[in-house]
């Protein structure tokens, strides 16, 4: 563990093995992870492929697979303690393998680099076996939104 902090950081690594349900995203409620590990620059999620995240064939649907990843990494940025509020402007995915309900997924995402404006990370999604379900990459550009906490 990095000895940088921020009070967001903090705040995230006092809800280490917990599920997300304190996070100041909806979505990121709704997809209820569990948060497994928070670093400076990067974090490890837990998610368990449930009904409401499928597709007509029973599999994790695209758009939940591009949502997880796009919240955590949304979450990650937010840890950096950034004065102004950051956005997505594109996420880039690559859907490899399915997943089905039920499945335990591990979602990691990294800064690869932070700018002054623009916020390049990565994040995958990972199965029990090891196998990418997805990975992205996005830039995160900054907003004019100053954030209170």
């Amino acid at each position: 563990m990095t000895n940088e902090t921020n009070p967001r950081l903090d705040f995230f690594r006092s809800q280490i093995g917990q599920q997300m349900t304190k996070s100041p995203s909806g979505l990121g409620r709704w997809l209820n992870g569990k948060l497994v590990d928070i670093q400076s620059n990067a974090m490890v999620v837990e998610f368990v492929v449930r009904e409401d995240m499928t597709n007509p064939m029973m599999t994790l649907h695209g758009g939940a697979a591009a949502s997880i990843m796009d919240d955590i990494v949304g979450m990650l940025v937010f840890t950096l303690g950034r004065e102004y509020a950051y956005t997505s402007v594109n996420l880039n995915c690559d859907f490899l393998n399915a997943a089905r309900v039920g499945d335990v997924l591990t979602a990691r995402a990294e800064v690869i680099r932070a700018g002054k404006n623009v916020i390049h990370c990565e994040a995958r999604i990972t199965n029990a076996d090891q196998k990418i379900i997805a990975k992205c990459s996005t830039n995160l550009i900054q907003t004019s939104m100053k954030l209170a906490f």
